[in-house]
């Protein structure tokens, strides 16, 4: 049964919102000597004059430069930092940010830009630290619970995860990527019924999604209900006739039920939509070679052969066909192909199973 696969939702670090570069307060600190605040007041102008024009490298000696004069000044820390991040040097970043936090440690942004930091580094744990300070600090922060969710899910802790998503829907209850997120991870932790209370809801605050209306469905289906699973999917063909994925999933469903002819009709349905789609030409294939309908399936599997070449299964199922139309030279040919495909792949024992089925056709 398809299922959103969790890589979508580990790579979601990606959706949580970039660090802002702190705004340096050019008028230094007492404890800055007087004859060093005109040179550290120039820095800070030229180093935010290079952020401006891109200049990073330039931005970065420059932040340090002035770090050398005014060491207790934490946004000066902070903007090494972004800067850092700006590089994807995020253990660096990390580093500078703690710094700054031992200046100022009551700053929320500063906590989030060091989960950031962390968890691009791929340090998840110190991240959900850091987000967890931020949340303390500013709790009301959307971006700050959305962090610390990301991160919880690269850890694989789908407990704390799901926990933390649902007061980001306390916070915002129409936020769509809480929605997305919770409902795939419920999902893969084969949490249904929990999964179709929560999906419902977000249906009906976003019908137009019909990612969600897929999600539904799958949850439905895995629960046993398949007739409300197929209804979802009508409504996700309302929402989106022109998705191929809606179709997809509904000739998965229908091909599961042995209604052949109607999963066939979603399955072409979804290759007129995406005729790249491995799938669909596999499934259309798989169908009117079990219909004994040859001719079609040969044609179905040149498809699938012209879409991924080096997939063996195609012309190991192509030559097939083409025996049962007693084209042998061409049967031959498909299974030698898949014979060679099979060992590139390491699938030896399988090339060797066709490797004597072509001889006792070629005997024949």
């Amino acid at each position: 049964m398809f299922k959103l696969s969790l890589y979508l939702i580990t790579s979601a670090i990606a959706i949580t919102a970039y660090p802002v570069m702190a705004q340096v307060n050019y008028s230094s600190p007492q404890i800055v000597a007087q004859t060093n605040r005109a040179k550290l007041y120039h820095l800070l102008r030229q180093g935010q004059a290079y952020v401006d024009a891109k200049n990073y490298d330039r931005a970065l000696e420059t932040y340090k430069e002035a770090a050398t004069l005014d060491n207790n000044n934490p946004q000066i820390f902070s903007g090494i930092g972004y800067l850092y991040t700006l590089k994807k040097n995020y253990p660096a970043a990390a580093e500078a940010y703690q710094k700054a936090i031992a200046l100022s440690p009551e700053d929320p942004k500063l906590y989030y830009a060091l989960g950031y930091s962390f968890g691009h580094a791929g340090d998840n744990t110190k991240a959900a630290e850091a987000y967890e300070m931020a949340i303390k600090l500013e709790p009301n922060n959307l971006q700050n619970h959305i962090g610390l969710g990301v991160v919880l899910l690269r850890a694989k802790e789908y407990d704390r995860a799901i926990d933390t998503y649902y007061r980001v829907l306390n916070l915002a209850p129409n936020n769509q990527q809480a929605y997305r997120i919770m409902s795939a991870v419920l999902l893969e932790q084969e949490r249904y019924p929990e999964a179709i209370r929560l999906l419902e809801t977000a249906v009906k605050q976003h019908p137009q999604l019909v990612d969600l209306q897929l999600q539904l469905a799958t949850a439905l289906l895995e629960k046993g209900d398949t007739a409300s699973g197929l209804q979802a999917l009508k409504l996700a063909h309302k929402v989106d006739p022109r998705n191929p994925v809606v179709y997809l999933k509904t000739g998965e469903i229908l091909l599961e039920q042995g209604d052949l002819d109607a999963a066939l009709a979603e399955y072409k349905q979804a290759l007129v939509l995406k005729p790249d789609s491995t799938q669909a030409a596999e499934a259309i294939g798989n169908i009117y070679l079990t219909q004994e309908q040859y001719l079609k399936a040969i044609i179905a599997y040149r498809k699938l052969t012209e879409i991924a070449p080096d997939y063996a299964l195609a012309y190991h199922n192509l030559g097939i066909a083409l025996q049962a139309r007693r084209r042998n030279n061409d049967a031959i040919a498909a299974f030698t192909k898949a014979v060679e495909l099979y060992n590139n792949s390491g699938d030896t024992k399988q090339a060797e199973n066709l490797a004597i089925a072509i001889e006792e056709l070629k005997n024949n």
